[in-house]
C-alpha cells in the first residue's frame, strides 16, 4: 500500500464488487460519504448524502459518524475536519484541488485585507483553511447575496475569491464590493457563442447558469443560482428542455429527478466535447473510494489551532443561512 501519488495505491483483488465492498466497509468503520453534485455519477450514486457546498458543510456539522469521506475537492474536505475536528476526515485523491481556491493565496490575500482596513472580508466557500481563517464570514453561492445584504448598505466590503460571483452581488445589491481577482477555470471556459448556438438549436429550452459564470453569460440565463437553485428550478418548471452552464456533473441529479426532460450541457470554448468538466472533481474514482475506506487514507489534518480560527467563519454563515 503506497498513498505517495496523493492516494492509494494497492492491488484490489479480481472480479471485486466495488460498490458492495464499499458499502460494507461504511457500515463497518461507521463513515459516511457525502458526494458533490459534480462527482462521477457513480461517486453520487453510492454516496450517503449528495449536495452543494453549503449542505455538505450542514451535513458535516451534524453528523455522528466517526469517519467522514469527502467526495468533492480539497477544500470541501478542509471545511468538514474544521466543523468536525474530532473525527477522521478522509478524501479519495490529495491531487483534487481547486482552480479558484489556488486562485487566492493566503498570505497575498492577507496583504489584499490589511490595504484595505475597515473593511468586512466575506470569502466564498472555495478556499483553503487559511484563507478561510483570514475571514470574518463564509458564503456559498445559496446563500452569498443574502449574507451579503445582512451588512449595511454602508459597510465596505472585500469579496473574494470569485470576481464573477463578486460582480453578480454587486449588480444584485447595488454595492461596490472589493473583489479579488479570483476565477474558476471550468466556469471561465464556457462559450457564449456556443450558448448562443445551443439556443438557436433549442429555441424553448430555458439556460440556467451558475453565478461564477462570465457576465456576457449570465445576461443569456434565464435563471442564475447556485447548483442546488438550478436543481430546484429545472424540478419546479413546466419547460422541458434546459440548457446547463455549470459543471457537467450536475446533470446525473437533473435527469435522476426528472426522467421526463431533457437536460443539454453546455460546452467550453476549447472543448471538443458537449460538455465542460471539472478534471479536479473526475480524480474521484470507485477504485480510490474503495482503498480510501479500506485503508482511512489519504486523510485531511489541520492544526487545532488553525481549525479554531476558521471555523468562526464557517459558523457564522451556518447560523446566518438559518435565519
Amino acid at each position: 500500500m503506497n498513498v505517495d501519488k496523493g492516494y492509494v495505491e494497492a492491488p484490489i483483488e479480481p472480479g471485486i464488487d466495488l460498490v458492495e465492498e464499499i458499502k460494507r466497509l461504511k457500515r463497518e468503520k461507521n463513515a459516511v460519504i457525502l458526494g458533490h453534485y459534480y462527482q462521477r455519477d457513480e461517486i453520487q450514486a453510492i454516496s450517503d448524502f449528495v449536495g452543494d457546498s453549503l449542505a455538505l458543510a450542514q451535513y458535516a456539522a451534524k453528523t455522528d459518524a466517526d469517519i467522514i469521506v469527502s467526495c468533492g475537492v480539497n477544500f470541501m474536505g478542509e471545511t468538514a475536519k474544521i466543523l468536525s475536528p474530532d473525527k477522521k476526515v478522509l478524501v479519495p485523491d490529495l491531487n483534487a484541488g481547486c482552480s479558484l481556491a489556488d486562485s487566492c493565496d493566503p498570505v497575498e490575500f492577507k496583504k489584499f485585507i490589511d490595504a484595505n482596513p475597515g473593511h468586512v472580508v466575506i470569502s466564498y466557500a472555495n478556499t483553503t483553511a487559511e484563507v478561510k481563517a483570514l475571514t470574518d464570514v463564509i458564503v456559498t453561492s445559496s446563500n452569498a447575496t443574502r449574507i451579503v445584504e445582512s451588512f449595511p448598505k454602508d459597510q465596505p466590503i472585500i469579496f473574494g475569491p470569485d470576481r464573477n460571483l463578486g460582480n453578480y452581488i454587486n449588480s444584485l445589491t447595488g454595492r461596490n464590493m472589493k473583489l479579488w481577482n479570483g476565477a474558476c477555470m471550468v466556469h471561465e471556459k464556457f462559450s457564449v457563442a456556443k450558448l448562443v448556438g445551443l439556443k438557436k438549436q433549442y429555441p424553448q429550452a430555458e439556460v440556467l447558469a451558475h453565478p461564477e459564470c462570465k457576465k456576457n453569460l449570465l445576461i443569456l440565463a434565464d435563471k442564475i443560482g447556485s447548483t442546488k437553485a438550478l436543481l430546484d428550478y429545472a424540478i419546479a418548471s413546466p419547460c422541458k428542455q434546459f440548457i446547463v452552464v455549470t459543471e457537467s456533473g450536475i446533470l446525473y441529479e437533473m435527469r435522476r429527478a426528472c426522467p421526463d426532460k431533457e437536460f443539454i450541457p453546455a460546452p467550453a470554448d476549447d472543448s471538443t466535447c458537449a460538455c465542460n468538466e471539472c478534471a479536479y472533481m473526475r480524480l474521484n474514482t470507485l477504485e480510490k473510494l474503495y482503498l480510501c475506506l479500506k485503508y482511512e487514507q489519504p486523510e485531511i489534518k489541520i492544526s487545532r489551532e488553525l481549525c479554531e480560527r476558521a471555523v468562526r467563519p464557517i459558523n457564522r454563515m451556518l447560523e446566518l443561512s438559518k435565519k
